[in-house]
């Protein structure tokens, strides 16, 4: 059985944020229930961007979910939604600040009808403060978080990092909460509200910068731009282009800290003059002469391709990687044996291929289904939870109240 299996939720979060929280739950079992405007649906979704197709980008956070369309600008719409409430155990919203207000689905407006429900909110710089008020993506939280500030090169701009870290990895921690919250009310029957900042959130992976940053791990000053190097040995280096490559990526990042690690990278490289140069003796030579060394790793790692070098070394016990682009994701060897990729249909695009969920649990699994059309399990959950269906639901959608798949 799903590890979430009876857990339902209401789910009213759009673009990243949000949705990754709730895609995550739906991967344990939850029954998630989309709510969206019909005609229009989760911006995500690129509808009004023109191809009239689900883009990639709605599809890769709202997998293993079901919509239903409900027009919550009309006041039937909004009743329509308190009339299913009682049949779930959560609520989640990521819409900009004030909108819920507006639309009255106040946390003290449900409670009133279903008391033990559990609302979450996630806000970019939360619902209280100076900045509550300020619209958040996610590059907006990196940045207030620190983010930007310690990425890049020591001598250049504040970079924005490439994985969206703000929206996933704020919607990781809200998902942990809501569970949390849903193991604490399977004990005492009670709900209560959450609420998360994606600024807050974001910190979480700041920890390590700060604490690493000689004289900041308190605080007291601010953590440098280093890039990709360490000390010593410890850097990402070029390696041979591989065949019809123009050299982007290829390059390999290894980490070599101690003696110990460095004595084994030399070995790997068939370079044991290395360990007694006096210029690479102890960890300070290495790091007085860092330059020198490096030159050295380079010379050797330019004589292989990032994938020979990645197995050269990592089998000798250096932790070290090639540099993977997207596309080697899709084309990996390690995640095709180990079932990572998913293979799935998808009624507008066809045989698609999507990365998988990383938690393996031997007593839980749920099969990767694809992200649901605008409106297909209107009729559906409608039918289910408040037994709608016939004149009634036609009746609601020639109001403009519901709409079904294709309408």
């Amino acid at each position: 059985m799903p590890a979430l299996d009876g857990m339902r939720v209401l789910d009213m979060t759009q673009y990243e944020a949000g949705t990754s929280c709730t895609q995550a739950v739906a991967w344990h079992g939850a029954d998630v229930v989309k709510i969206e405007q019909p005609g229009v649906g989760d911006p995500g979704r690129g509808i009004a961007w023109g191809d009239g197709k689900d883009s990639p980008y709605f599809i890769n956070w709202n997998a293993n979910k079901r919509s239903v369309t409900i027009n919550l600008r009309e006041e039937r719409g909004r009743a329509l939604l308190f009339e299913m409430l009682p049949h779930y155990d959560v609520f989640v919203e990521n819409y900009g600040p004030g909108v819920m207000e507006k639309l009255g689905l106040t946390y003290e407006a449900l409670k009133e009808v279903h008391p033990s429900i559990i609302y979450a909110r996630l806000k970019g710089f939360g619902l209280t403060g100076p900045y509550a008020d300020v619209k958040c993506f996610d590059p907006v939280a990196q940045n207030a978080a620190g983010a930007f500030s310690v990425t890049g090169t020591e001598d250049g701009p504040p970079m924005k990092p490439g994985a969206c870290v703000g929206d996933s990895g704020t919607g990781m921690q809200l998902a942990f909460a809501i569970t949390s919250a849903y193991v604490q009310k399977l004990r005492t029957g009670e709900g209560q509200h959450i609420e998360i900042s994606m600024q807050e959130a974001m910190t979480y992976y700041m920890r390590t910068p700060v604490a690493n940053t000689p004289g900041s791990g308190w605080g007291e000053i601010a953590a440098e731009r280093r890039g990709n190097a360490w000390a010593g040995p410890t850097d990402l280096y070029p390696c041979k282009p591989l065949p019809g490559s123009n050299g982007a990526n290829d390059y390999l990042y290894m980490i070599a800290l101690t003696t110990r690690m460095w004595d084994t990278l030399c070995a790997a490289m068939d370079r044991p003059d290395l360990t007694v140069d006096p210029r690479f003796c102890d960890e300070a030579a290495r790091v007085e002469h860092s330059e020198e060394l490096k030159a050295e790793i380079r010379a050797w790692t330019m004589q292989h391709t990032k994938w020979e070098a990645m197995d050269i070394l990592g089998s000798a016990g250096v932790p070290c990687s090639a540099t993977h682009d997207t596309y080697d994701l899709f084309h990996n060897p390690h995640f095709e044996e180990r079932g990572f990729i998913q293979d799935i249909e998808h009624p507008q695009h066809g045989p698609i291929r999507l990365l998988g969920w990383a938690p393996i649990m031997e007593k839980s699994s749920v099969p990767m289904k694809a992200a649901p059309l605008l409106g297909e399990h209107t009729q559906e959950v409608l039918c289910d939870d408040l037994g709608i269906a016939g004149a009634e639901f036609s009746r609601l959608e020639a109001e403009g109240i519901v709409s079904s798949c294709g309408d």
